[in-house]
């Protein structure tokens, strides 16, 4: 899957689970501060990101690291590269 279908597909489940605009879904904003999230909305992000990019982040430890849009980009796309 392309980077920018990987980018529109993540982008979409923001906008749908948490009800953001999609201009403020830019690579630097983070996920906390800037769009609101809280620790519960991980969670709904890590099912909603299974069920619309079929990626599972519930024991990849790198999900701990991820602060921003642009490292959801980079891990869902890791991820998506390594399933082929």
């Amino acid at each position: 899957m392309p980077a920018d279908d990987i980018v529109q597909k993540v982008n979409q489940v923001f906008c749908d689970t948490f009800e953001l605009e999609p201009a403020r879904l830019k690579p630097e904003a983070k996920l906390f501060d800037d769009l609101g999230l809280d620790s519960l909305d991980a969670v709904d992000l890590v099912a909603s990101l299974k069920e619309e990019c079929g990626v599972d982040l519930r024991q990849d430890p790198r999900v701990r690291e991820i602060r921003t849009m642009g490292d959801v980009y980079r891990l869902v796309t890791e991820i998506v590269s390594s399933q082929k």
